[in-house]
């Protein structure tokens, strides 16, 4: 790779160039690179480890339970606000020279929120990790909030949701959500509104913190060049100083509201964009893994769904159509979208909803079900190409429940999945139908009450 002119003498971008490096060569690690440990530090904080000594890199990623969910009432964004502060200066170190000090090393933090959770990841050089961890563990029980920090973030987030307001693919989710969680935490956009924002203080976010970021709600993975010991004092140096239990506030679980209900928002654009969702199920729920290949048969992302060959490749109607199976702490759900010619928008709907009353009624066929199955069980491997990857997929693997041994199982839970178990699961998962939202100039498309 030929590494151009203006990167020549700048430290900062060398530290991070070699990062990218590294990450490249860990995008060789195979499969074979997720033998998982669990381990136990002395202070009783709990990690799952793959060890990959070949590459000197390591990864750790981790997720407190909270989220956007724990907002305060009429303070949405806070979560989303907190995290994005959370590498912004710590302790004694103000932004800058906490940004500085990363760069030289080539530590790379960084911190978000979303519906039910607090996310973190951290990648660093092996000879590095001993500041690395110092860093981590900084930003997450110590972080400055200084004033002129909180004011640039909160700047940038209201130009982001300024932006949001006249995108029409922020519009469809935002009403999407709104309308399906009427009154629930879920209705509220996780980086929050052009109302709620201006109105979040330093001591909204420090009670955030404190309250959420608390060891009993947090899930770790660690990849790389460390072994068990070393993780086990790693956990006790950087988690060890957090709260022990976390103060959250009890969420309800809802199901989506509105099923059968087109919504339509008017707006001069190009394209309009058709967001979908439905019933899903729970990831500990027994027919789960039915549900995931039906959903992969209806429109998963596959080329060969249904949606995408009857909606783009027989009518030229979109460029891209899929949805997906999505599970939160308090629903569960299918969700899809899609863009399209004004004047094409009512038989773009009117497709996809009949091809969801079509797998509802008849299930997938037998082929179907065999080129789902094969497509799931071989592209899984996409994601233990890199040590993040893997340790994103580690974190998730525990939020769900799944054990240590999910991905050896996996495979034979695909393959044990029989096409009546396809067709019972397809009604259950569809029959109920979907809420739509449009937003465009939705030329034939009339607005319609839920049945």
């Amino acid at each position: 790779m030929k590494v151009p002119l203006q990167f020549a003498f700048r430290p900062r971008h060398i530290a991070a160039l070699a990062l990218a490096w590294l990450a490249l060569a860990a995008a060789g690690l195979p499969a074979r690179a997720t033998t998982i440990e669990r381990v136990v530090s002395a202070g009783g904080i709990q990690a799952w480890l793959v060890r990959e000594p070949a590459v000197p890199l390591i990864s750790v990623e981790f997720a407190f339970l909270g989220g956007a969910s724990q907002d305060e009432a009429g303070k949405a964004g806070t979560a989303d606000m907190m995290a994005s502060l959370l590498d912004e200066g710590a302790g004694t170190i103000d932004s800058k020279a906490f940004h500085d000090r990363l760069e030289r090393k080539a530590i790379e933090l960084a911190f978000r929120a979303d519906r039910d959770y607090v996310r973190g990841s951290m990648r660093t050089l092996s000879e590095n990790r001993d500041e690395a961890f110092d860093y981590l563990r900084l930003a997450l029980t110590a972080p400055r909030f200084d004033s002129s920090d909180v004011e640039i973030i909160r700047g940038q987030i209201l130009s982001l949701l300024r932006r949001a307001s006249t995108s029409p693919n922020d519009i469809a989710s935002r009403r999407w959500w709104e309308t399906a969680f009427p009154g629930h935490p879920y209705s509220r956009p996780v980086n929050g509104t052009l109302e709620s924002v201006p109105t979040i203080t330093i001591d909204d976010l420090r009670a955030y913190q404190h309250r959420v970021l608390a060891r009993d709600k947090i899930k770790i993975a660690v990849v790389g060049d460390i072994d068990a010991e070393s993780v086990k004092v790693m956990l006790d140096r950087v988690f060890g100083a957090l709260p022990e239990k976390a103060e959250l506030t009890p969420i309800a679980t809802m199901a989506p509201q509105g099923l059968g209900q087109r919504v339509l928002v008017n707006l001069d654009v190009p394209q309009s964009v058709v967001e979908f969702g439905g019933l899903g199920l729970a990831r500990q729920d027994p027919d789960f893994m039915a549900a995931y290949i039906v959903n992969n048969i209806l429109g998963g992302g596959s080329f060969s769904s249904r949606l995408y060959q009857e909606v783009r490749e027989r009518r030229g109607l979109a460029y891209s159509v899929s949805d997906s199976l999505i599970w939160l702490e308090h629903t569960a759900l299918l969700l899809g979208a899609t863009a399209t010619r004004a004047d094409r928008t009512m038989e773009t709907v009117d497709l996809i909803e009949r091809e969801i009353r079509r797998l509802a009624t008849s299930g997938p066929t037998a082929e179907e079900l065999v080129k789902a199955k094969a497509y799931l069980d071989g592209s899984f491997v996409l994601n233990l190409d890199t040590s993040s990857k893997i340790a994103s997929l580690l974190v998730q693997l525990q939020l769900d429940g799944l054990g240590v041994d999910y991905i050896e199982r996996r495979s034979a839970l695909i393959n044990s999945v029989t096409l009546d178990d396809a067709k019972r699961v397809a009604k259950r998962l569809l029959e109920s139908g979907v809420l739509v939202t449009v937003v465009g100039k939705s030329e034939g498309v009339a607005a319609s009450s839920a049945n």
